[in-house]
C-alpha cells in the first residue's frame, strides 16, 4: 500500500469518509423518523417504507449493521492515514500524533456530526433512501451482527435490562395523544382541535358536571288541577318534561310534548292521559362518566336520563345534547325561563354570576381554573369553603380568585361578583344559560 501513488490514497481516504457519512446518515434517520408517518406510507404502499419497517422491527439488527460498517470505516480511514504519514515521515512520533488528530477530526465533521444534523432535519428522506443499501446489507453481513448481538445480548442479561419492544415503546398515553393534537395545529383546525380534546376529556368528565340540577328542571305534577297541566303544557319551553306525582321524589316518567299535542287535538290533556303515554324513567347513577353514557343513551334508544346519587335520591337531569355540547361546544337555544349562568360584567372590572352555575361552565365562559374535583356548582363550592350559609356582603378567595356574596336566599347562594384579573369574558352581558331538551 506504501507504493500507491499519494492521489490514491487520498481519493480511497475520501471515499471512506463519504462511506462512513451514509451510515452514520443512516442511523439518525432511522431513529428519528415519525414512526406514525412510516405506518401511513405503508399503508399507501411505498415500497422504501415497507423496507425501513421491516428493518425498524428489529433494531438491534439495525443498529448491528450500521456500526459493524461505520466503525470499520472509521477504523480503516486511521490506518490510510497512518500509511499515508509513514510513507512520507516514517516512524515520526509527532507526525503521527498530527495526522491521528486530522483523521479524527475530519471523521468527526465529514463523517459524523454533519451527516447526523442533516439525517436529523431530513430523517424520513434519507431513511427511506438509505433503507434500500441497508436491506442487503444486512443480509449480507447478518452472521456477522448475530455472533455480535450475542454478546450485546448477553451483557443486558447481566445488567438485568430488557428492550421494549417497539410496538410498545410507540404506544400513547391520554395525555401524550393531547399534547400530539396540540402540536399539530398547522393540519388540524382550530374547531376540530377543540373537538378532539373535549371529546378526550369525556373519560374525565361525569354526568354530574354537566346536568341541569334538580332546582331547575321543569317538571309536571300529576296532583294538580287539569287546568294547570294543560296551561303549563302550552307554554314549556322543552320537548321532554318529567313527570312526578306529589313531590318532586316520586319520578313517575317522562312525556314527550310532541305525544302529547297529538291528544291535545282531542280536547284538554289530563292527568290520567299523560300516564298512557308517559314513558318509564331512565335513571342514571351519580358519577358515570360522559362517555360511558354516551354509549348507554346509543345502546338503549334514550335522550334523557335522570341522575341519582347512592341513596337513590334525584339529583338532577341530563340530556343527549349536554353530552354532544362537551364536545363540539354549544348550539342549541336555550330556553328564555331557564336560570342558568348569566354573565354580566361590571364596570370596575368585576363579574356578577349566578350561584347555581357549573364550575365547568364558569371556567369555560371566564377563563377561570376554579377547582372541579369537588362541588360542581358555584354555591356548592363557597359552601365548601365555609362550611356554612355565608351572609351577603361576605367577601372570599378561591383559587386566587376574590369574589364576594352578592345576595343568598333560602339557603343557597344565588348571586356572586367575581374578580378574574387579567381575564377576559366571552360573551360579555349576553345570557348563557344550562338547559334541558
Amino acid at each position: 500500500m506504501e507504493d500507491m501513488p499519494l492521489y490514491v490514497l487520498l481519493v480511497a481516504l475520501i471515499v471512506l469518509l463519504i462511506l462512513s457519512a451514509f451510515f452514520s446518515l443512516s442511523e439518525t434517520s432511522m431513529m428519528a423518523i415519525n414512526r406514525y408517518r412510516l405506518k401511513h406510507l405503508v399503508k399507501e404502499g411505498h415500497r422504501g417504507a415497507r423496507l425501513t419497517s421491516r428493518l425498524l422491527l428489529n433494531t438491534d439488527r439495525l443498529l448491528g449493521v450500521i456500526l459493524l460498517g461505520n466503525n470499520l470505516l472509521n477504523a480503516a480511514a486511521a490506518t490510510l492515514v497512518a500509511v499515508i504519514i509513514s510513507s512520507f515521515f516514517g516512524q515520526n512520533d509527532l507526525a503521527l500524533l498530527i495526522g491521528t488528530v486530522c483523521v479524527t477530526f475530519a471523521i468527526l465533521v465529514f463523517s459524523e456530526i454533519t451527516p447526523k444534523v442533516i439525517a436529523a432535519a431530513y430523517p424520513e428522506r434519507i431513511a427511506l433512501a438509505s433503507s434500500y443499501v441497508l436491506t442487503p446489507l444486512l443480509k449480507v453481513f447478518y452472521p456477522v451482527v448475530w455472533f455480535v448481538n450475542l454478546f450485546v445480548q448477553a451483557l443486558l442479561t447481566i445488567l438485568r435490562l430488557k428492550p421494549r419492544e417497539d410496538s410498545a415503546a410507540q404506544k400513547l398515553n391520554l395525555e401524550e395523544l393531547k399534547t400530539l393534537v396540540l402540536e399539530a395545529g398547522h393540519f388540524i383546525r382550530k374547531k376540530h382541535q377543540s373537538m378532539l380534546l373535549n371529546l378526550f376529556d369525556l373519560e374525565t368528565v361525569t354526568v354530574d358536571d354537566v346536568m341541569v340540577p334538580r332546582g331547575q328542571i321543569e317538571a309536571i305534577d300529576l296532583d294538580a288541577d287539569d287546568e294547570i297541566i294543560h296551561n303549563q303544557l302550552l307554554t314549556c319551553h322543552h320537548t321532554r318534561l318529567p313527570v312526578y306525582r306529589g313531590t318532586p321524589d316520586n319520578v313517575t316518567g317522562i312525556i314527550h310534548v310532541r305525544k302529547v299535542l297529538n291528544q291535545m287535538r282531542n280536547g284538554e290533556v289530563t292527568a290520567a292521559i299523560l300516564e298512557k303515554i308517559m314513558r318509564e324513567p331512565y335513571f342514571i347513577p351519580s358519577g358515570t362518566p360522559l362517555f360511558s353514557q354516551l354509549q348507554l343513551f346509543q345502546e338503549n334508544h334514550e335522550r334523557v336520563g335522570l341522575i341519582v346519587d347512592e341513596y337513590g335520591e334525584w339529583m338532577g337531569l341530563v340530556a343527549l345534547e349536554d353530552i354532544v355540547e362537551e364536545i363540539i361546544g354549544e348550539f342549541t337555544t336555550h330556553a328564555p325561563t331557564q336560570a342558568g349562568i348569566l354573565v354580566k360584567q361590571e364596570e370596575d372590572g368585576s363579574v356578577i354570576v349566578e350561584g347555581s352555575s357549573l364550575l365547568r361552565d364558569l371556567n369555560r365562559k371566564l377563563g377561570l381554573r376554579l377547582p372541579l374535583g369537588g362541588p360542581k356548582t358555584l354555591n356548592g363550592l363557597i359552601l365548601e369553603y365555609f362550611q356554612d350559609i355565608p351572609e351577603a356582603g361576605t367577601s372570599l378567595k378561591i383559587a386566587d380568585y376574590p369574589m364576594e356574596v352578592v345576595q343568598t336566599q333560602d339557603r343557597v347562594v344565588k348571586v356572586v361578583r367575581i374578580f378574574p384579573s387579567l381575564v377576559s369574558v366571552a360573551g360579555t352581558g349576553e345570557p348563557v344559560t344550562d338547559h334541558q331538551p
